[in-house]
């Protein structure tokens, strides 16, 4: 799994490489996006710092499958591109002292694939298809507030619904989704809520999930939440299944695996 990891950062990373002129983000940057936006965007200190192209960062938490299991300790890397939209996530879990599983989570070139193994040998899962698309994107988009220089993409479409919530489109190689961004006084984005495909029983169901974001910090001169989790929203009640508990080593515009 190191290995494939690697490899594919590798080739996320590919053109990222290339020389470019670094272009610092100025208050006209801002201009046209809705005034939740930019009051979001000047909480998080971009003003003045350098465009997003790249990131990497490491994440530690705890993940879990069904409601009533055990939390699993969990360690993650994760990397992406800012244009065109791509990440690719690499976590590991300890179910037991001697077990674990890896997961490699993707979205690259507008299509999205989840790939789970134990050991990192025995495949569990190998998910792709047009709602695993769908589930990448709506994860992309969510978490571009650990670089919200990405907010200024052309990518994105926006839409006001009231005094502390925006609705944001993104539409990435003709697959579009959309999702609702609330905002406290201070500036902070404090929920995420949209639509996005859920794996349950071997299918995929529509369902609606939230990202409640907890605390921010500011790491690298720009404010990020680094604590939060991951919910569905079930008929049986809400699930939560991956709780976010620290956030670390966020660089920007370093184009490598750790």
């Amino acid at each position: 799994m190191r290995k494939r990891v690697n490899r594919e950062v590798a080739e996320l990373f590919e053109k990222e490489k290339e020389t470019y002129i670094p272009r610092k983000i100025t208050e006209e940057d801002l201009n046209g996006l809705p005034e939740l936006i930019q009051r979001y965007l000047r909480y998080t200190q971009i003003i003045g710092k350098e465009k997003v192209r790249t990131v990497r960062l490491k994440q530690k938490g705890f993940f879990r499958t069904k409601p009533d299991q055990k939390w699993m300790p969990l360690k993650a890397e994760e990397y992406y591109t800012v244009d065109p939209p791509s990440f690719l996530w690499y976590g590991r879990m300890r179910m037991f002292p001697l077990v674990t599983i890896a997961g490699i989570d993707k979205f690259y070139q507008g299509k999205g694939r989840l790939v789970i193994k134990l050991f990192s040998a025995f495949t569990v899962e190998d998910a792709i298809g047009e709602e695993c698309d769908q589930a990448e994107l709506v994860r992309y988009l969510n978490e571009m507030i650990w670089f919200p220089s990405a907010f200024l993409s052309n990518y994105l479409n926006w839409e006001p619904i009231n005094s502390d919530t925006v609705r944001v489109t993104i539409n990435v190689q003709g697959l579009t989704t959309s999702a609702d961004l609330y905002f406290n006084q201070k500036g902070q984005m404090t929920n995420f809520v949209a639509e996005r495909y859920m794996g349950i029983n071997g299918g995929a169901i529509l369902k609606k999930w939230s990202t409640p974001f907890e605390k921010y910090a500011e790491i690298n001169g720009i404010m990020v939440p680094v604590k939060g989790e991951g919910v569905w929203k079930l008929s049986s009640g809400d699930f939560s299944y991956i709780k976010i508990t620290g956030i670390s080593d966020i660089e920007y515009n370093n184009p490598t695996a750790y």
